[in-house]
């Protein structure tokens, strides 16, 4: 993956709010100024996604429906549908158990961020990969 190129900014934030950017980024064993420029890309991709939110997780940050699964869980289910267009959506929201509406906040988001989002079906896609491989390989030791 290319780095990402950089640039100062330079804010005047409230006392108030600088110091829970200063427990959080302690809390957290974070760099503040990342973790004001994570708040900010996240905030900004909400503002521009409604619907959308950011969870943690063992695989880091991620975007996911607010009241559903994530974005990359989504579209891949989508993707491995058989219907395409508007038919994809009705079929992705009743197999997943959402609205059309939902369905089409994540494809949304998916059009602004497809990039990111393949990368995370396709580390899903090698990590499971990797587990059936082990589990084989741990049935064929037994015999």
């Amino acid at each position: 993956m290319a780095a990402h190129q950089t640039r100062t900014f330079s804010a005047r934030w409230r006392t108030e709010v600088l110091d829970r950017l200063a427990e959080r980024s302690e809390r957290l064993g974070t760099n503040k100024s990342r973790l004001a420029e994570r708040y900010v890309d996240e905030g900004t991709r909400m503002d521009d996604h409604p619907g959308i939110v950011f969870r943690s997780g063992p695989a880091g940050r991620r975007a996911a429906l607010s009241n559903g699964p994530d974005v990359w869980e989504l579209i891949a289910t989508l993707k491995a549908g058989k219907a395409r267009g508007e038919q994809a959506i009705s079929a992705t929201a009743e197999l997943l158990g959402l609205t059309e509406s939902q369905v089409r906040t994540a494809v949304r988001y998916y059009a602004s961020f497809d990039e990111e989002i393949d990368r995370r079906i396709d580390l899903n896609t090698l990590d499971a990969d990797e587990a059936e491989a082990a589990w084989k390989r741990e049935q064929a030791a037994l015999g």
